[in-house]
C-alpha cells in the first residue's frame, strides 16, 4: 500500500498508519482525518476537516465536501453496470464511464453503508449503518436500511 506523489494533501492531514492506506491521484483538505485499511482513488476529493474511518473504499468520481463523517468499511460504487470483459476481453478504462458522486458539506455516513453511483448526499444528512443508498438523500434528513428509505430529519449542530 501506499500514498502516491500525485496525492494532494491540506495542511494537517492525520494519516494514522500511512503503511496501511492506499491513496493515488486524489485531493484530501486541511485537518482530515484517515484512518488504517483506506483507498483513496485518483480524481476522488475529500474536503477539509473529515474523518475517514478504517476499511473505507473511496472511488474515482467521489466529491466528499468539508466536515463529513464516514464511518468504517463504508464503500463507493462509481460503475453502474460493471463488467469484467466486454466482448470476451477484459474491459479497460476506455470501456467504461465514470458516474460521480456527491457528499455535501455535514454529512455523516454509517459504518458498513453502500452508496451507489450519481447520488448526492444533502447538507447535514445522515446515512445509518448498512444502509444501500440508491437514490439523493436530501438535506439534514436520516435515511436507513436496504435500499436507504427516509427515516427522519437530521439535527444540525
Amino acid at each position: 500500500m501506499a500514498i502516491t506523489q500525485d496525492v494532494k494533501l491540506g495542511q494537517g492531514v492525520r494519516i494514522f498508519h500511512p503503511e496501511l492506506v492506499n491513496l493515488y491521484g486524489c485531493a484530501l483538505g486541511d485537518e482530515t482525518k484517515v484512518g488504517a485499511f483506506v483507498e483513496v482513488q485518483k480524481g476522488a476529493v475529500i474536503g477539509a476537516r473529515c474523518k475517514i474511518s478504517s476499511h473505507t473504499f473511496i472511488c474515482e468520481g467521489v466529491t466528499i465536501e468539508d466536515e463529513v463523517f464516514v464511518g468504517h468499511g463504508v464503500v463507493f460504487i462509481n460503475d453502474r453496470h460493471p463488467r469484467a470483459t466486454a466482448s470476451g476481453q477484459l474491459q479497460t478504462e476506455a470501456d467504461w464511464q465514470v458516474v460521480p458522486t456527491l457528499v455535501k458539506k455535514g454529512a455523516s455516513i454509517g459504518s458498513g453503508a453502500v452508496i451507489l453511483c450519481g447520488v448526492t448526499i444533502g447538507e447535514n444528512a445522515m446515512v445509518g449503518a448498512g444502509a444501500v443508498v440508491t437514490h439523493d438523500v436530501p438535506a439534514n434528513s436520516v435515511v436507513a436500511g436496504v435500499p436507504a428509505r427516509l427515516r427522519g430529519s437530521a439535527a444540525a449542530e
